[in-house]
């Protein structure tokens, strides 16, 4: 039942996806996609956030090396002529399919993070933090001035739409087991003893920095897979789209759902993704003196922040996992009672 549980999933959620590809409308469809999306990046960056314990801010970097490598990759040689007329020659005339370009925006940003993380991870706590929101500005600046490859600030439009449902749920499983797999292995027990106390992770034999440039790394191919998912599927890109926001939504993402736990990220990327569209109808339906209340769901998203760091800092899942709450609910619930046998020892004792 165990190899069998995980074949399920796959079958149900690729079965699903399919369903909803030939049933529901283009809105639906997007809404649908960039759930998935969103949990990909929401999973990569808790295996470095969550359970190796470095606090990075780099992730949207990764999703524009991703985006826009396979855009680049993908795009008609005849579209090339005429969107990126000063691309070279060569990669003018390249034309790959839609899961090669994905595999080089993969190894491109694993290969950034890699040589990133060698200096940068040396560092810790907010320190980290400022330097890989560097990394993110960084990249930001070089796709805005890299005008024959990029475009600058005009971006590449004209895309072709090759991301769907099966797509974006086919890689979303991709990227949840093999995270899962890493976590529940003994690779992820030293994240998990990294992020507890480096010294003790170290005098009981781990590689602590190894183990924690392997999270960054692994975190940075997953978000350069769901940045090639996401420009396919919005089919424009340009260098402002993977800005700060970005990455404070992700953050906001594992923190909601709790850092430490794989359905934790599941369960804050569908709530963060689900509650926008929803306000926004509420915008427009409460109208004052004819104005829409834009800017609403932003509010309503800040406070339910604050109440969650309030009143459950940990998260909703804490460093727990969903099956892992339910067997315990279960076995509660099928656990017998102890107060028949406490009263007949009580009524034993008295006669």
């Amino acid at each position: 039942m165990k190899r069998l549980l995980p074949v399920l999933w796959i079958v149900g959620v690729m079965g699903l996806a399919a369903l909803a590809q030939s049933a529901l409308n283009d809105y639906y469809q997007r809404v649908l996609a960039v759930i998935a999306i969103n949990i990909m990046l929401a999973v990569s960056l808790n295996l470095t956030n969550g359970f190796s314990g470095d606090f990075s801010l780099g992730h949207a970097a990764f999703m524009a090396i991703g985006a826009y490598t396979s855009a680049i990759l993908t795009l008609p040689a005849r579209t090339k002529a005429i969107v990126l007329p000063d691309l070279p020659p060569w990669l003018g005339q390249v034309e790959l399919p839609f899961l090669i370009a994905i595999l080089i925006g993969c190894a491109l940003a694993g290969l950034v993070a890699f040589l990133v993380g060698l200096p940068v991870l040396r560092l810790r706590g907010h320190y980290l933090s400022v330097a890989t929101l560097g990394l993110m500005v960084i990249v930001q600046v070089v796709a805005l001035n890299w005008q024959p490859i990029t475009r600058g600030a005009r971006g590449i439009s004209g895309l072709p739409p090759l991301t769907t449902l099966l797509w974006a749920y086919g890689l979303m499983l991709v990227t949840v087991m093999v995270i899962w797999r890493i976590v529940h292995s003994s690779l992820g027990r030293a994240m998990m003893a990294v992020r507890e106390d480096e010294l003790a992770a170290a005098c009981r034999g781990v590689r602590v920095f190894r183990t924690r440039l392997f999270a960054f790394v692994t975190g940075a191919l997953f978000a350069s897979a769901a940045g090639a998912l996401w420009a396919h599927l919005i089919t424009a890109i340009t260098p402002s789209s993977f800005s700060f926001l970005l990455t404070f939504n992700v953050v906001a993402m594992v923190v909601i759902g709790g850092a430490g736990s794989v359905s934790g990220s599941v369960i804050g990327a569908v709530l963060m993704t689900l509650l926008p569209e929803l306000l926004r109808r509420v915008e427009t339906a409460l109208a004052i003196g004819g104005q829409p209340l834009y800017g609403l769901s932003q509010i309503v998203i800040a406070v339910l922040m604050l109440l969650v760091m309030i009143f459950r800092p940990q998260g909703l899942m804490g460093r727990h996992e969903l099956i892992q709450v339910l067997a315990g609910l279960s076995g509660a619930r099928n656990k017998p009672s102890s107060a028949p046998a406490e009263l007949a020892g009580e009524a034993q004792r008295v006669a």
